[in-house]
């Protein structure tokens, strides 16, 4: 870990960028040592520079001193005149300003009090003003000063950490507090409203996009609560809410306490409540001064996410920890899809938002509202819907099509739509998205349905959309997707899709499904494109994660596709901390009855395979104490290899010895299975009952192989049942395949795509293996079933401090017979060590 510290330091003195594999503590200080010499150092440069300051200003104080009194005198006089002049320009420019607002706002009560539908004011979307004209009007008026450019607050140097989960964050701060540097260092930890919101009534709303809306509408009601306070007339109608934890003083006051000591996200609510002020917008006042910033994934690497944050990361240190998925992340992250049923609702409820306001919307407000509406109408004809016709007249043609983002817009028929303008500009400038979803939020229930009446020649042109959108709506009742439109703003979802659409044409696919519940998924093919402005801004990024293996394919998709030179990469690993004694991998290639172990999805189905699997079970818990976790390739395996048991009676076999628990569906019920599993353990361990312990069934890349310490006595062995491989035929991976196959370079005889099979399925295992060993003491056996493992190629893809311990059985008996005494070796060490 000194050696790691050493190479991080270098690093980031370097401006390097580094892939690195250690522990967070050691991150930590590695990090804020060179952050605490780096700011001594500029100190210094600053002092001297000073220094030199000064002298000169003296000496050109002496020479100065020659100039006659009378020309100072007309310097000065000048001055005095010409300030004069510019003083009065500038009050009559003030004064001309200020009528024209008076007379602007005049006439806008004027124009509500005569709709006389003054309580929708905030659902209206304001005067738009499009590219072209804004540069027509900053031509001949000059271009209007945004007042917030005066009072950017500047940013000192600092480190941003972040990682996938607030508990690997909140980890993380707990290490920062027990650190040397916890006293000596400004830390903010960053989250969403729905983690850092204290306001009751906004909390309760449950979907983050609610509460995101909620919570913007309340800072618009507060900011024209102060406008009328200052003199201007109220409009008629109910007072607006707003957040009593929303106040300046407040969240300044609650911005020094932040910055005075290290808080997690528990504590930061905490201190809210205390100091009535919103830790939301506290943090985000802290990030300027501080100098570490802790934050989520989402916050760092999507631009329009990182600007709203108020992060920049020009010139500073990003430590992106927990890597081993950084690429699957970024494709996500910038990945859209949309369902039928959202489309549905989305061009139901834009519809009717039209038709109610249509007389109080600006032209070109409408315009953009009908292209909207013809982009999803062009969707919806791409999942078989056709504009005109019944829907018994539109034959379907079920299956999944992948499409470049070029031929997609053809085949919607939207290419003439100029996406850039609509979306970039028009999205983000109007708030159509939020206006929408304040909009049906006020009117669910009360007439909010799709149009099926048909009184005019708009109505006529878009009868067949809307009966096929009605049947996509039945159809999808049912389905889970009725639950995710509910939960989610549908018109927040084709804003991202339209997004998505934006990027270039070889970058991303379009998936188009039509079976089941219909839906269009953009795919990103080259997360590089969306990483290389991170990689550019930083002085220094910092890879790190316990299991970064494979590195070269990690450097070659995500580093050098984004430019990177092979000098500015720099790479350090280490081995494990505990003694090569205290680990014993196995590879099986054969079980108890000499049938020979390889889990392929033509064979892993048969009786024998799945009873060959129970015997090799039944052997290890025979002679294992404590906890067995045992690792399947899908949740759709264990659920049939489970229910083979249960007939065979194999379970039953199991659960004489340990108590059996299943990894659990529902992510509020994981911590629940695993006290209840940590608690069977140590009860068996004490009262010498006929249970030896507990076999808890997890799945890869499910909710308890990452993120999870089966640390002791909960995870003695970790069984790995077959290879974790992902669904060759899925399209989304073919078309991954074979972008990779066209745009990398071939190694060692294998195709990039083959490559990326490989990495999924070894990165996915060795998250699940890595469960087990959590310090120097433990001890763990790992049991590899599946002779594929023994493949140099796939040996090669484990962890350094794994592949070298790993030995390779052939037969059953010799394996069972070494992990027999590995486990009475460590058994016995430990209760020496106990004793002594």
């Amino acid at each position: 870990q000194e050696e790691f510290m050493q190479a991080l330091y270098s690093a980031l003195d370097k401006a390097k960028l580094a892939s690195l594999k250690g522990k967070s503590l050691s991150l930590i200080c590695g990090a804020l040592s060179w952050l605490t010499d780096y700011e001594e150092r500029k100190r210094q440069e600053a002092a001297a520079l000073l220094q030199e300051g000064e002298e000169a200003l003296s000496t050109n104080a002496a020479q100065s001193s020659a100039v006659s009194s009378s020309a100072e005198l007309d310097w000065i006089t000048d001055f005095v005149q010409k300030k004069a002049e510019r003083d009065l320009v500038s009050k009559l420019k003030s004064y001309e300003e200020d009528e024209a607002f008076k007379l602007l706002q005049l006439s806008k009560e004027e124009q509500v009090e005569a709709t006389g539908d003054q309580e929708d004011e905030e659902l209206i979307i304001a005067e738009y003003e499009s590219d072209d004209e804004s540069k027509i009007k900053s031509r001949f008026f000059g271009a209007e000063k945004d007042e917030d450019d005066e009072l950017v607050e500047e940013h000192v140097t600092k480190i941003y950490y972040c990682s996938r989960t607030h508990s690997q964050l909140a980890q993380f701060v707990h290490e920062v507090q027990k650190s040397p540097f916890s006293k000596d260092i400004s830390v903010v930890t960053l989250g969403s409203r729905q983690n850092l919101c204290i306001n009751e009534e906004v909390r309760q709303l449950g979907s983050i996009q609610r509460i995101n809306d909620r919570c913007m509408e309340m800072q618009k009601n507060k900011h024209e609560k102060h406008h009328h306070e200052e003199g201007v007339k109220r409009k008629r109608g109910p007072a607006k809410s707003v957040c009593p934890y929303y106040k300046a003083s407040a969240l300044q006051q609650m911005r020094d306490v932040v910055l005075g000591a290290v808080h997690d996200i528990e504590q930061l609510l905490k201190l809210g409540r205390e100091t009535h002020s919103c830790p939301y917008y506290s943090t985000r006042l802290a990030i300027p001064p501080a100098q570490l910033v802790v934050l989520p994934y989402q916050m760092v690497l999507h631009e329009a996410t990182r600007r709203a944050a108020g992060v920049q990361l020009k010139g500073q240190v990003l430590i992106i920890d927990e890597a081993h998925n950084l690429s699957d992340t970024l494709s996500c992250i910038h990945s859209a899809e949309l369902s039928g049923a959202q489309l549905c609702c989305a061009h139901s409820q834009l519809s009717q938002y039209a038709d109610r306001y249509k007389s109080r919307l600006k032209a070109k407000n409408l315009m953009y509202i009908k292209q909207i509406l013809f982009v999803i109408e062009g969707l919806v004809r791409v999942l078989g819907g056709k504009v005109g016709q019944s829907p018994q007249s539109q034959t379907t043609q079920p299956g999944t099509e992948m499409l470049t983002i070029n031929n997609f817009l053809f085949k919607a028929q939207i290419d003439n739509i100029n996406l850039f303008k609509v979306l970039q500009r028009y999205f983000e400038k109007s708030m159509i998205s939020r206006k929408l979803g304040g909009f049906v939020e006020k009117y669910a229930g009360s007439g909010v349905t799709l149009h099926t009446h048909c009184n005019n020649k708009e109505n006529r042109r878009t009868e067949g959309l809307n009966r096929y959108l009605q049947t996509l709506q039945t159809d999808q009742q049912e389905s889970v997707e009725t639950e995710k439109v509910l939960s989610a703003s549908p018109m927040m979802q084709v804003e991202g899709f339209f997004m998505a659409l934006t990027n270039s044409n070889t970058d991303g696919r379009v998936v188009v499904h039509k079976q089941g519940a219909s839906s269009v998924k953009f795919l990103l093919l080259n997360p590089a494109v969306h990483f290389a402005q991170v990689l550019e801004e930083c002085r220094a990024v910092i890879i790190a994660g316990g299991t970064m293996q494979p590195v070269s394919d990690f450097k070659q998709e995500l580093l050098f596709s984004a430019g990177v030179g092979e000098e500015r990469i720099t790479e350090f690993s280490c081995g494990h901390v505990i003694p090569p004694e205290n680990i014993l991998p196995l590879v099986l290639c054969s079980g108890p009855s000499g049938q020979e172990l390889e889990f392929t999805f033509q064979n892993r189905d048969t009786p024998r395979m799945m009873d060959e699997t129970g015997r090799i079970l039944s052997n290890i818990c025979n002679v294992v104490p404590g906890g067995v976790v045992c690792f399947f390739p899908s949740y759709d395996y264990s659920k049939r290899i489970i229910s083979h048991w249960e007939a065979s009676g194999t379970l039953t076999r199991l659960a004489n010895k340990k108590k059996i628990f299943q990894e659990p569906k529902k992510a509020n019920q994981v911590e629940q299975v695993l006290n209840e599993f940590s608690r069977c353990i140590q009860r068996c361990s004490a009262d010498c009952s006929g249970l030896t312990g507990a076999l808890l069934f997890s799945v890869v890349g499910g909710k308890m192989s990452e993120g999870i310490n089966f640390s002791d006595d909960l995870g003695r062995c970790v069984v790995m049942v077959g290879m974790p491989y992902p669904n060759i035929k899925s399209p989304e991976l073919q078309e991954k395949m074979s972008y990779l196959d066209k745009h990398l370079p071939h190694s060692q005889g294998r195709s990039p795509g083959q490559a990326l099979i490989e990495n999924i399925c070894m990165k996915a295992v060795n998250q699940s293996i890595g469960r087990a060993i959590r310090h120097r003491g433990d001890y763990s056996s790992v049991v590899l079933c599946d002779r594929r493992y023994s493949r140099p190629a796939t040996l090669s893809k484990l962890p350094t401090w794994i592949k070298d311990r790993t030995t390779t059985h052939t037969t059953f008996g010799p394996a069972f017979a070494h992990a027999d005494f590995f486990l009475y070796h460590c058994l016995k060490k430990v209760s020496s060590r106990n004793w002594q």
